[in-house]
């Protein structure tokens, strides 16, 4: 065979076999992943011991057991689609977004080309991260969503309505503690401040810090069910956090933040 690569006795490894294992083992990585730290995860392994066991259980025909855990095995891709929504959801918006070829980025990095520093807009960076700086320093709270290829229309709509070119000094009135607009997500999409006031789904990850509130856990929430970004101010300590693929970064600079920004709002590196 033309193909073929390794023999050994009865068995014929071929070139697509070794592209076969590679591939799927690239994938099985990539949702270790995106389930790794979440509650999935321990159901994960939960369900893969039932697994084993069944299959303990048919080998030593103990015909009860294998009757009871090939229960569990026979709902199969149902179960894991229900119990691992968020997870799919995610791996399969990290699939859309990488072989997005309709994004100016894809051309981009398919014709080596570079977007040089100097070219960006830095104003838009500037006035979030001023206003996100004021904000911290009086120790009142904010949390913003970027979008990145979905612009979360579902949670827009829980909110108000803006549609305002970013401002420092709008972002700051927003958050203030008198203004009616400032509990929920302010949702920043196509450099626009898109809604305020929006009402995110809360993460119910085990494994975050105790000691965080619902903003931080809503800001982790919506990256747990979208590809989007997140910026948190602590109410309590002024603290400046970042959320990104369902993990929680605390305590960011601003140097920090600025570069986190770019990298959101103009698709950077670094």
């Amino acid at each position: 065979m033309i193909y073929l690569f390794i023999k050994i006795g009865f068995l014929d490894i071929t070139i697509i076999d070794i592209i076969d294992i590679l591939l799927m083992a690239l994938i099985l990585f990539q949702l270790y992943r995106l389930i790794r730290g979440s509650l999935a995860y321990n159901i994960f392994f939960g369900l893969l011991v039932i697994y084993i066991l069944s299959l303990i259980a048919k080998a030593l025909d103990m015909k009860l057991m294998g009757e009871i855990l090939g229960q569990f095995i026979g709902v199969g891709v149902i179960a894991l689609l229900i119990v691992f929504q968020p997870e799919v959801r995610r791996f399969l918006l990290y699939v859309g977004r990488s072989s997005d070829f309709r994004k100016i980025d894809f051309w981009r990095r398919l014709t080596f080309s570079k977007i040089k520093a100097g070219e960006l807009n830095q104003k838009e960076v500037l006035e979030i991260t001023g206003a996100l700086i004021n904000l911290s320093n009086i120790k009142t709270g904010a949390l913003l969503v970027f979008p990145e290829s979905s612009k979360l229309q579902f949670y827009q709509n829980t909110g108000i309505t803006v549609n305002a070119f970013v401002s420092k000094e709008l972002i700051e009135t927003i958050f203030q503690k008198t203004s009616p607009l400032h509990d929920g997500a302010l949702i920043i999409s196509d450099h626009k401040i898109a809604a305020a006031k929006c009402v995110l789904n809360v993460s119910e990850n085990p494994n975050l810090p105790f000691n965080i509130g619902m903003r931080h856990r809503s800001a982790v929430g919506i990256t747990e069910v979208s590809d989007a970004h997140a910026i948190i101010v602590s109410e309590e300590n002024g603290e400046i956090s970042y959320a990104k693929e369902g993990k929680l970064k605390q305590n960011i600079s601003e140097q920090e933040l600025k570069k986190i920004l770019s990298r959101v709002l103009f698709k950077t590196t670094g």
